[in-house]
């Protein structure tokens, strides 16, 4: 699931070479929950472990969140490529190539033998998958933004670098009701074979790629820049129960164009959402913000201690990240 945790609670591409804004005016708004899979640029550590007494990690000076990216003279990119090295060594090391704080390093690892099994000592990963909401699609482009804010890898805490991902299809199963402290979520159902779109982007803006189904005649809205947008009533779309697409009353009490992310401070009014939910809950990250016939942002945040109360994205500011 993507969450972050701070003080506040982080819910869960295209580059187009043109100097002007590059987004269309009008937008279709997603709501829709999406499974989300993002595939690493290399083999993620994603901690270490003792082999009798021996710590073959800590030898070579490998670390939790170093990215995996060769073995010998070879590239890999993934966790088989990674065993399939290890089971072919001949002399029980290997030589390492990865990356850490952007600089690539070399090492030599030595292997263990366990029942006749080679170990390296590491828990490694070289992909990612949770759920969030769809926020919109460009009709002309077919661009599309998702969450509003990064996949973070949860044991190295830091946003996961990918080379490719795709959305595809979900269905919400049940809710866990957030309380105070303590944020509820979606349980949903994974279809990965029924693919949406292709990810080309993760950033602290959202996620970001193309879309791969068809349109169909949805209502357009007008993109709203951050002067459109007023304190007051609007509505938030997303799904709680199985691919059911609702709008839910919410309050706007505070617009803040000062920064890149926690633009729009809200408060869920709507008793039917709240009776389900308690209030934003994980899984919603990435909900449409419409107000009027204004696409205005995307749901970002909850406030941990008052979950009927969360942050959202102002559109313009995922849409500047879209083109870059």
């Amino acid at each position: 699931m993507f969450l972050k945790k701070t003080s506040i609670l982080l819910l869960l591409f295209l580059i187009i070479p043109i100097s002007s804004k590059a987004y269309s005016d009008y937008l279709i708004p997603g709501g829709e929950n999406i499974g989300i899979e993002l595939k690493s640029n290399g083999v993620i550590v994603v901690g270490t472990y003792k082999i009798d007494n021996y710590d073959p990690a800590k030898d070579a000076g490998l670390l939790k969140g170093d990215i995996i990216v060769s073995i010998g003279e070879d590239k890999i990119s993934s966790t088989n490529e990674l065993i399939s090295k290890v089971n072919s060594s001949t002399n029980g090391e290997i030589k390492i190539g990865y990356i850490r704080n952007n600089i690539n390093t070399y090492t030599n690892l030595k292997l263990y033998k366990q029942n006749n099994t080679y170990k390296t000592g590491l828990y490694v990963k070289d992909s990612i998958i949770g759920i969030g909401t769809l926020s919109f699609v460009d009709p002309n482009t077919k661009i599309f933004g998702a969450l509003g804010h990064e996949i973070i890898e949860k044991s190295t805490g830091s946003l996961f670098n990918t080379k490719s991902g795709t959305i595809f299809e979900s269905s919400v199963i049940g809710l866990i009701p957030s309380s105070n402290g303590n944020p509820g979520e979606k349980t949903a159902r994974y279809y990965t074979d029924k693919v949406k779109g292709t990810i080309y982007e993760n950033t602290t803006k959202g996620v970001f790629g193309k879309y791969s189904n068809n349109l169909s005649d949805k209502k357009l809205y007008k993109v709203a820049k951050p002067e459109d947008i007023k304190t007051g009533k609007a509505v938030v779309r997303t799904v709680l129960n199985k691919d059911v697409v609702s709008e839910f009353s919410i309050n706007i009490l505070k617009l803040n164009d000062k920064t890149k992310t926690k633009n729009i401070l809200f408060e869920i009014t709507d008793t039917d959402l709240l009776s389900k939910t308690n209030g934003i809950v994980q899984g919603m990250s990435g909900s449409p913000i419409l107000q009027d016939d204004y696409i205005i942002g995307a749901v970002t945040h909850v406030v941990i201690d008052s979950p009927n109360k969360g942050y959202g994205i102002f559109i313009t500011n995922m849409l500047e990240e879209a083109e870059n």
